[in-house]
């Protein structure tokens, strides 16, 4: 598949999401940006690489392809995502986990264009891209389903019995993808669980395609995007991305901590110059909308 964004441009989107995604969260007072930081290169791979088939002026029609954010709490990547693409005003973004807000701190399918599972409620995401999955075949369509995961879910029997499933019934057009930062809301996963690993012999065991990547790297993602796509046609793809919780945000970076509190004022601050935001824009954005 022939990208549509440059490798540069990529990045540069994807430094705009981060940007986006800590605006919010600052401005709500909560929210999860360790989670969402670290799949954001994702996120920006697979809408703006070209993967994923989708019309903001039409989001459900039927032959989309279907994105399930089953870690649920990266709302606000995923939200930043959709809003540069198209789906709705860039504005509504501030109003993440404000009182009437559709920009909920987890995805509600029923509240805001281009989501398309409501989860939040971990494990249960893979579960609902296999049956996504399978009515494809039903209805004689031809999508596929990209369901983005929490390491930590892969404690969760559900996901285990979605991932035995998809082989069983020969699953097509379904690509998993992890996102392996290695921590989860209590501690690092190696300290809570460490049973998941290895991740590509359990899902190898099961009848899975698998690939593994650095999940900040663009040349690594879409090129395991471009293996995944073609290899769904025949089997379930898991994808491994080995990521860094809270990317882009140094004093973020591996950090348990950050799973889900926002930053106050000073913190915003150095995360905003950290991701190249001048010192106006930075005043700007502070009088205009931190009252």
């Amino acid at each position: 598949m022939n990208p549509t964004k440059s490798i540069e441009e990529l990045k540069e989107l994807a430094r705009k999401v981060r940007i986006e995604t800590i605006k919010s969260i600052y401005l709500a007072g909560s929210g999860h940006p360790g989670g969402s930081l670290s799949i954001t290169d994702i996120l920006v791979a697979l809408y703006f690489g070209g993967y994923v088939n989708v019309d903001p002026q039409n989001p459900y029609k039927p032959d989309r392809d279907r994105v399930i954010l089953s870690k649920g709490h990266a709302a606000p990547s995923f939200y930043a995502v959709l809003a540069l693409k198209g789906f709705f005003d860039k504005e509504l973004l501030y109003t993440l986990r404000k009182l009437g807000s559709p920009l909920q701190g987890h995805v509600s399918r029923k509240h805001t264009p281009g989501v398309e599972a409501s989860t939040g409620s971990l494990g249960q995401g893979l579960s609902i891209a296999l049956g996504m999955a399978l009515k494809r075949r039903l209805d004689n369509l031809d999508y596929k389903v990209f369901c983005l995961l929490s390491d930590g879910e892969l404690q969760e029997g559900m996901t285990w019995e979605a991932i035995m499933t998809a082989k069983h019934f020969n699953a097509k057009g379904l690509i998993a993808i992890i996102d392996n930062n290695n921590i989860q809301l209590d501690d690092f996963v190696t300290k809570v669980n460490s049973g998941i690993y290895p991740i590509e012999d359990k899902f190898k065991a099961s009848g899975w395609h698998t690939i593994t990547i650095d999940g900040h790297d663009f040349s690594q993602i879409l090129k395991a995007l471009d293996e995944a796509v073609k290899i769904s046609e025949e089997k379930p793809v898991a994808i491994r991305a080995i990521t860094v919780k809270g990317k882009g945000v140094s004093y973020m970076e591996n950090t348990p901590a950050w799973h889900g509190k926002a930053p106050d004022r000073e913190k915003f601050i150095e995360a905003m110059k950290e991701l190249g935001v001048s010192d106006k824009e930075i005043e700007e954005f502070l009088t205009k909308y931190d009252r």
